[in-house]
């Protein structure tokens, strides 16, 4: 709510008048309810996973590697203590030692996106970079999960989600707050 409109709520009386400064798209982004009757159509939200292997920094790469091959991945996303996406495994970050870190091979600050935009904008956006995998993180950088491309593109084109998810233990990756 804009200062303008909580100054002016408080001069009609009302006492639990907050002024939300980091905005609604912060606040929808945050999976807070929002009230209206705009269909938003299929979101991030909608093609997120939360099923990717995690790891810590100070974690070997050993362990990162036996946890995302038993989970049947080929990338794991770092988390610090407080679940906040830091790094990512993929590719040639996999050709190190066993018993070198996690924090001296990842991918420093991946790219996330937020569970709340349009899913066919990312999908376009994919398509455009021949991306496979984005990251999803809530506005305080903390682990959604990931939007597979090709997952998101089956939803985007109709697919039913029983379809796109019936391989996928844990999905459809429906994002829901934790508190």
């Amino acid at each position: 709510m804009s200062p303008r409109a909580a100054c002016r709520l408080e001069a009609l009386g009302f006492e639990a008048v907050y002024d939300y400064t980091a905005g609604i798209a912060d606040w929808i982004a945050a999976g807070l309810s929002v009230e209206g009757t705009e269909d938003p159509g299929l979101r991030v939200a909608d093609a997120t996973r939360p099923d990717i292997p995690t790891v810590k920094p100070h974690e070997t790469l050993g362990t990162a590697r036996q946890r995302a091959g038993e989970a049947g991945w080929n990338e794991a996303l770092v988390v610090d203590c407080e679940g906040v996406v830091v790094g990512r495994l993929r590719g040639s970050g996999w050709d190190a030692d066993d018993q070198l870190t996690v924090d001296t091979v990842m991918e420093l600050g991946p790219t996330t996106v937020r569970p709340d935009g349009p899913l066919h904008n990312l999908v376009e956006r994919m398509d455009e970079r021949s991306t496979k995998l984005v990251v999803v993180s809530d506005p305080q950088g903390h682990l959604v999960g990931v939007v597979v491309a090709a997952d998101a593109r089956r939803l985007a084109s109709g697919e039913p989600p029983e379809r796109v998810w019936r391989d996928c233990d844990g999905c459809p990756g429906r994002w829901r707050p934790t508190s």
